[in-house]
């Protein structure tokens, strides 16, 4: 008496736990489409045609105009602003392309303190780990302007 309701008991714990089970992945299945949902329904930014070479291009034309500098510097910071993370003490070579395109900036026949400004402060903010790189670029950008 005592094995057949030991066995009835333990019956019903199994089928209450497979309703436990059943329950908790039709709640994970409705909570991954909620989820789906919102992000379909989110705009998604969308970058702009102009790419990192072409904006660079920009920044090396001597006939570019203040307007022209600030909207591609605005660009460069918001797009593609990110270095790659360092290789132990020493720059990601893909550095060096911010790097050649703050002396430039820095070089450019009509720019001004506030374009430069924007560009290195917006580049030390999202890569606090190569702010003595662009340091060392804005130094050698402003002194081979000359005077």
């Amino acid at each position: 008496m005592q094995v057949t309701s030991l066995v009835q008991s333990i019956l019903v714990l199994v089928i209450i736990l497979i309703i436990l089970v059943i329950l908790l992945v039709l709640s994970f299945k409705s909570r991954a489409k909620k989820a789906q949902k919102k992000i379909e329904n989110q705009k998604v930014e969308k970058r702009p045609e102009i790419d990192f070479v072409k904006l660079r291009k920009v920044i090396n034309n001597k006939k570019s105009n203040k307007e022209e500098l600030q909207n591609a510097v605005d660009l460069v910071l918001k797009y593609y602003g990110t270095m790659h993370e360092k290789l132990g003490m020493r720059a990601h070579p893909d550095a060096d392309v911010y790097m050649v395109m703050l002396f430039q900036l820095c070089r450019h026949p009509n720019t001004d303190k506030k374009i430069i400004l924007s560009l290195n402060n917006g580049l030390e903010k999202q890569n606090p780990s190569y702010v003595k790189e662009i340091n060392d670029a804005l130094m050698k950008g402003l002194n081979s302007r000359g005077v």
